[in-house]
């Protein structure tokens, strides 16, 4: 009689509370509802898009600086005593020019690491936006050597007659090649800089 009893209690379901089966729904429609993870994909690949532009922003900077820097011609005659020589530091804008681009190299290269940052925090915004304002700041400061320099150069090639600046380049062709050449770097490298502006104004706006 007792073992038949016990065998009937232990038959018996006890059946699932309302309130139990209310919060097993709540919480899988919660886990449902759940946003999704951020994408930071498209980010990424402009940060690394960031990172290959100032290499390359880089090496024109170098390069119009070592070309501008190392730039020097003198004209060869009978004597040593009566020469003319065509030096980058004989003009203040050239002088500036090389000034302007190394602070540029210095700081493309110091903004290296955190570039590196950004690829691997895409979301990071401050140092987004630091690295914004200084490259805005590269902008106006490379566009204007360049253009400083350009000017110099157009009159070495053409010269002013109004001013009797006499074109050189006739003379002094090695010296000419390499302030142009010098000066098409810098101007390479300043666009790179507006990019690199563009870049982090855009990666900024579309933080969602």
């Amino acid at each position: 009689m007792d073992s038949s009893k016990r065998e009937g209690e232990a038959a018996i379901n006890i059946p699932e509370s309302k309130s139990t089966k209310g919060k097993n729904v709540a919480h899988t429609t919660t886990l449902m509802a759940a946003p999704p993870p951020p994408r930071g994909g498209w980010k990424r690949g402009v940060a690394i898009f960031d990172f290959i532009l100032r290499i390359s922003g880089l090496v024109a900077a170098l390069a119009a600086t070592t070309t501008m820097g190392t730039t020097d011609e003198t004209l060869p005659f009978f004597t040593q005593f009566f020469q003319f020589q065509a030096s980058y530091d004989d003009l203040p804008a050239f002088t500036f020019f090389v000034v302007a681009n190394a602070i540029a190299s210095g700081y493309l290269v110091l903004s290296l690491p955190f570039s590196i940052v950004g690829i691997v925090r895409p979301h990071a915004a401050g140092i987004k936006l630091l690295l914004l304002i200084f490259d805005i700041a590269m902008v106006a400061f490379t566009a204007a050597a360049a253009a400083a320099a350009a000017a110099i150069v157009y009159l070495a090639h053409n010269g002013n007659s109004k001013t009797n600046w006499f074109a050189i380049c006739q003379q002094f062709n090695d010296f000419c090649q390499r302030i142009s050449g010098a000066v098409v770097a810098s101007f390479i490298a300043a666009v790179i800089f507006i990019f690199l502006v563009v870049l982090s104004a855009v990666s900024l706006h579309r933080r969602h």
